[in-house]
């Protein structure tokens, strides 16, 4: 099921974006700082199996051909826009942290090579990094109390490379990557709650960064699925669209679940959509939600793809500091991609 949404769904954003103090930047000649700007959010999946339909062209084949459509309106968007920059929320498989799991790792490397996972997936190639953004990200979390790993060497699996490949298909990357690493494979996890507020800080940092750039944010997972035990194949969709629907509209109404409560809804492996949260939580001012495509199953996991544009909240701020500014709503249809 796929919908381009037409006309104006806004969705107020989430909490006021406070700057980080002590910073000087690029200025323009009326004297303001260029900041940073987040354009908005792409949720998709990782499944390896898709991996391997690239690699084997198989992108029109029946099976395949609702979820690869689904990323034709991505690809225009993504063309208009020209994000310079990638916020990666992902999680690991094992492949770079096999016997230490942090919570929470953020990468802090000039480029971040891709191994093998055992998935039968071609290597990719290396995506280059942006080591003074992360190194500002990282700086803002740890001023917010979240205890983060930093990594300055870092291996990416599958969960990087493959939405990489689905957002730019023919192997150019023409932009730079922060990856976030979250834990949603050895319990105890992280809440929807506090993913929801790791989002909500990097998007701070990122509103805050001295740079005249455009940062896209990326959550990483399939919805519900469980690939193992008794509920092997369990998929649900009503809970998938509930959490679409709210994650959109209201995504603090998605932190009242527990953990158990939503692996027992979304399936084992459907807590990837911890994910999800802190994409749809670094998104500032009116966030519209753009695009929709929901398809199920691919490898028996629920595959969604939604497209959010972040309020266009000023790219300048006086010199002597970020000043607080009031968003006027983002009224306006959405623009043809055509």
């Amino acid at each position: 099921m796929s919908h381009d949404i037409p006309g104006t769904r806004l969705f107020d954003g989430d909490q006021a974006q406070k700057g980080v103090g002590g910073i000087s930047g690029r200025s323009s000649q009326r004297g303001e700082v260029r900041m940073a700007r987040i354009i908005g959010g792409i949720g998709t999946t990782h499944v390896p199996s898709i991996g391997k339909a690239i690699a084997e062209k198989k992108q029109n084949d029946p099976y395949w051909k609702p979820f690869f459509s689904g990323f034709d309106y991505v690809h225009r968007w993504l063309a208009r826009e020209r994000p310079d920059a990638v916020v990666v929320f992902y999680n690991d498989h094992g492949n770079f942290f096999r016997d230490k799991l942090p919570t929470f790792a953020v990468g802090a490397a000039s480029k971040y090579r891709n191994e093998d996972g055992g998935w039968g997936i071609p290597v990719s190639r290396a995506a280059a990094g942006d080591p003074a953004l992360s190194w500002h990200l990282i700086n803002a979390l740890v001023a917010d109390e979240f205890d983060i790993t930093m990594c300055q060497d870092m291996l990416v699996d599958h969960a990087v490379t493959i939405p990489l490949a689905l957002m730019w298909p023919g192997g150019g990357w023409p932009l730079r990557i922060v990856p976030v690493e979250i834990n949603t494979v050895q319990h105890p996890l992280p809440s929807l709650a506090r993913c929801l507020e790791l989002g909500r800080s990097i998007g701070r940092a990122i509103a805050s960064y001295p740079e005249d750039i455009k940062v896209l944010i990326v959550g990483i997972g399939g919805l519900s699925h469980q690939l193992d035990g008794a509920r092997a194949g369990f998929v649900n969709k009503e809970f998938d669209q509930l959490c679409l629907d709210q994650l959109a509209s209201e995504p603090d109404e998605l932190i009242r679940y527990s953990i158990p409560q939503f692996v027992e809804l979304a399936g084992a492996q459907g807590v990837e959509f911890l994910n999800w949260m802190p994409m749809r939580g670094a998104l500032t001012g009116k966030v519209t939600q753009l695009h929709r495509n929901y398809h199920i199953p691919i490898s028996n996991t629920a595959a969604a793809t939604v497209v959010f544009e972040s309020g266009r909240s000023p790219r300048c701020a006086p010199r002597s500091g970020v000043a607080a500014r009031k968003e006027r709503p983002d009224e306006r249809s959405e623009p043809s991609l055509a």
